[in-house]
């Protein structure tokens, strides 16, 4: 079955797929850590990939940029794929001394102004969970990984380019009691929460507002090894624990 933005046939997908935001990391993703990695979907060069992980069926496909895209992508692929979870594997920029350039951090909750939800589902709350267990599950695989898992409060922006005059990112950090930013998790959680299904949000710390330390786009693409391994052997166990 195709969507109007997804080209995969019913099947094509496992029922557990990696997000990234940008369709080259999706492309570095499949080719360097899936086995037999297959193209599924390439409508507007947003691409997907299934492969297998250790001899799990394991699928990627990025998100694009923002809550409108992923919203559109999470949606069809719970709703139209069968797909069960989604694990956001992104990156973002850091609020705090404690969340340095690389560290990799797990949502524990996702706090945004943005209206999504509401206009959505007229879901009024502004801030939403993930999956308590697939958390808690990506927690025991990052001690058996010896991954150094950091758990923050992220603030999922609609905006990249805020205008002086709303105030500093220190406001911003103290008003919504976030440690990092991006740009989708918000939308992620309520779509999973909609429909019935599991998604979480590891994140890689890209840049660092607090000492303006950032990575290249070149190393966006290709350094986030701890993450994605991590999001890998979730998915694994995801499926190795099926009865």
């Amino acid at each position: 079955m195709a969507t109007p933005h997804i080209s995969a046939a019913t099947g094509d997908f496992a029922k557990t797929v990696l997000m990234p935001g940008d369709p080259l990391r999706a492309k570095f993703i499949a080719e360097t850590f899936l086995k037999d990695a297959k193209l599924v979907s390439s409508v507007r060069n947003v691409l997907g990939y299934t492969g297998t992980y250790k001899g799990v069926p394991v699928s990627v496909m990025a998100s694009g940029m923002g809550m409108p895209s992923i919203g559109i992508y999470s949606w069809e692929l719970f709703n139209f794929y069968g797909v069960e979870t989604i694990i956001r594997v992104g990156s973002a920029g850091s609020y705090r001394a404690w969340l340095n350039v690389k560290d990799v951090t797990l949502a524990e909750r996702a706090v945004s102004e943005s209206s999504y939800a509401r206009v959505q589902g007229g879901v009024k709350d502004y801030a939403i969970q993930p999956d308590e267990e697939l958390n808690d599950l990506i927690r025991q695989k990052a001690e058996d990984l010896g991954v150094d898992l950091k758990m923050s409060v992220v603030h999922s922006s609609d905006v990249f380019y805020r205008s002086a005059s709303q105030g500093t990112w220190e406001d911003i950090a103290e008003e919504t009691g976030t440690d990092c930013v991006e740009m989708e998790s918000f939308a992620l959680f309520h779509n999973a929460k909609q429909l019935g299904k599991r998604a979480a949000c590891l994140l890689t710390i890209s840049d660092s507002f607090v000492n303006h330390v950032e990575l290249s786009s070149e190393e966006r693409e290709k350094s986030f090894t701890d993450m994605i391994r991590l999001a890998l052997e979730t998915a694994k166990a995801l499926e190795v624990g099926k009865p």
